[in-house]
């Protein structure tokens, strides 16, 4: 069967991160304060697992900003979810580590697609390649001691292990949950993007995915960045009203349910396209939004009128857009309902 024939098959994950901001409160776990936000701000880590295809949230860890931990955060859902089908994980390259790897190796009916390094502090094995367009499998040991026999072996990687470290550990460095001299063997793939650079992926997919697919797979990574937007600034998670660590994770988690809530709705929503035109219409997410949270608050409402006027309101569908992305530090904006009249 060839790979494009697969990739139907295939329910795609895709993991990300975001970080959110609410009240500030130095005393609070999550108060963070350096050089680049020198009056301080609190913050709130969310590690999400987001199914591209049915564009809905299945599973979030969310932790303080200073104790954040994606990859343990990851490796917590994989352990606490079970994928009865066979799930694709496609990641950054923040999640890029030999013992996520070895955990998505071991998992069941799981498949990655992960964006590494390429520079000298990239994996040993990655370092080795020339840099031009490839596709090749590598294989090496794990190995966690430096002894005379291990040495003689020239295919190994040492992984320095704290001797607190132990498997389950949440020490983020160095941190390993399986034997010594544990095998890994995976595919490593380098291609072309638009711009002209290299990017270099290690994935567990079989050969029957072409290069072209692992390329179309990764470019698929970008609909969790236009799921934080939505999060961020159409359900208003930009601006928490919880003062503590508490209320802002209830307030995160009343967010994603309304988003799972309103894309499990605006999938079955019928949307005329147009005879003439050079665009493909949409449903306007927003304006969806808006009508299911005004159904959710209305007893005895109608779905189905909730489904026509979802369908009165679509935004056209422009490909190969592109916008640089805004990085500034964004505060925390007050209520002015809190100020006392």
């Amino acid at each position: 069967m060839c790979g494009q024939c697969i990739l139907s098959r295939l329910p795609h994950f895709s993991r990300g991160w975001t970080a959110v901001n609410f009240l500030r409160n130095p005393a609070s776990p999550s108060f963070v304060c350096n050089e680049g936000i020198p009056k301080g701000v609190n913050q709130l880590h969310a590690t999400p697992l987001y199914d591209i295809l049915s564009r809905t949230f299945t599973d979030v860890v969310i932790q303080p900003e200073p104790k954040k931990d994606e990859i343990g955060a990851l490796i917590t859902m994989l352990q606490r979810n079970a994928f009865d089908r066979k799930t694709l994980i496609v990641a950054d390259r923040s999640f890029e580590s030999y013992n996520l790897i070895a955990h998505l190796l071991k998992k069941p009916n799981t498949d990655f697609l992960i964006r590494v390094k390429q520079s000298r502090s990239a994996m040993r094995e990655v370092t080795k390649l020339p840099m031009l367009e490839l596709d090749c499998d590598i294989s090496f040991s794990i190995c966690t001691t430096q002894k005379k026999t291990d040495k003689e072996n020239q295919n190994y990687v040492f992984l320095q292990v704290p001797q607190k470290s132990k498997p389950g550990s949440t020490t983020r460095r160095g941190r390993w949950d399986f034997e010594n001299y544990y095998p890994m063997r995976f595919r490593i793939c380098r291609f072309q993007i638009d711009s002209g650079e290299l990017e270099t992926v290690a994935t567990s997919l079989p050969k029957s995915f072409t290069l072209e697919d692992i390329k179309n797979l990764y470019r698929l990574r970008w609909g969790i960045e236009t799921s934080f937007r939505d999060l961020k600034y159409t359900l208003g998670l930009m601006n928490l009203h919880g003062k503590s660590n508490s209320f802002a994770e209830q307030e995160i988690y009343s967010s994603l349910t309304t988003f799972n809530f309103t894309s499990r709705v605006c999938r079955e929503v019928v949307v005329r396209q147009p005879t003439e035109g050079i665009y493909a219409y949409k449903v306007n997410f927003k304006m969806a939004v808006m009508l299911c949270k005004e159904y959710i608050r209305t007893p005895k409402a109608d779905g189905d009128k909730l489904m026509e006027d979802i369908a009165r309101y679509t935004v056209p569908v422009r490909q190969e857009r592109q916008d640089r992305r805004d990085l500034r530090i964004k505060g925390f904006p007050g209520f002015v309902y809190r100020v006392a009249a």
